[in-house]
């Protein structure tokens, strides 16, 4: 049996974003910060306590937990993992998501939970690349990172926005199927239809994708997050 770090284990099966009981009567009391020593999930008002301990943010994204990819990967290798994006910052979800319906046909898919990625990803989280790891009976330690504590210090935390509102700018106007939804349609898959039309990415992004994978670069995906307004309805004149 393969063991998982305890704080990889914790990241990756705690709660976020639940209301902090020590502090249940502050403003902005999520607990949306992992602190590496203790492996648990802690508040901003809880920070100070926390002062000489290795501190990772936790942000929201449509109800699912993400951790910024320039973070991540000074703790564990995230090659293969599918990066997204969002607001010029790139993430990664910590955990798979729920599908609608089972994915069949060619298109490529997450080796853990069949999600369908964009070339050359294998997995659509990193709890998925570490249970692929597990079962395939591979030793965590090969990806994992001797990380520098300065990295994740308590000093970053420092008039920061803690709410993860910049991440997260307007929960009210995005959804999970226009946000989330597969981002590439895939010839010969029954997965792929009206992905593109669903996906909230645009034409042009996707044409930079393609770009991009021509000069070896592990592209993320940009959404758009621009809202559709359809015309107005008039009741008739009587």
């Amino acid at each position: 049996m393969v063991m998982k770090p305890a704080w990889l284990e914790g990241l990756i099966a705690e709660t976020f974003f639940a209301a902090c009981g020590t502090h249940e009567t502050r403003r902005k009391n999520e607990k949306n910060i992992f602190c590496l020593d203790c492996c648990r999930s802690i508040c901003p008002h809880c920070v100070p306590c926390h002062r000489s301990h290795p501190l990772l943010q936790v942000r929201r994204y449509v109800y699912h937990d993400v951790v910024r990819l320039d973070d991540l990967e000074k703790l564990i290798d995230c090659s293969y993992v599918q990066p997204y994006t969002i607001n010029s910052a790139k993430v990664v979800f910590l955990n798979q998501r729920p599908q609608s319906r089972p994915c069949k046909g060619s298109a490529n898919i997450c080796f853990t939970c069949d999600r369908i990625l964009q070339e050359p990803f294998h997995f659509c989280s990193l709890s998925c690349k570490v249970d692929h790891v597990v079962l395939q009976g591979g030793d965590l330690s090969s990806i994992l990172y001797r990380f520098d504590e300065s990295d994740f210090a308590f000093s970053q935390f420092e008039g920061l926005r803690m709410d993860g509102s910049d991440i997260t700018e307007d929960d009210d106007q995005i959804t999970p199927n226009s946000i989330l939804e597969d981002p590439l349609s895939f010839k010969g898959s029954s997965c792929s239809s009206n992905s593109r039309s669903n996906s909230g990415i645009s034409q042009d992004s996707s044409d930079l994708v393609k770009k991009k994978k021509g000069n070896g670069f592990l592209p993320g995906i940009v959404l758009s997050l621009s809202r559709r307004k359809g015309a107005p309805h008039r009741s008739p004149l009587s």
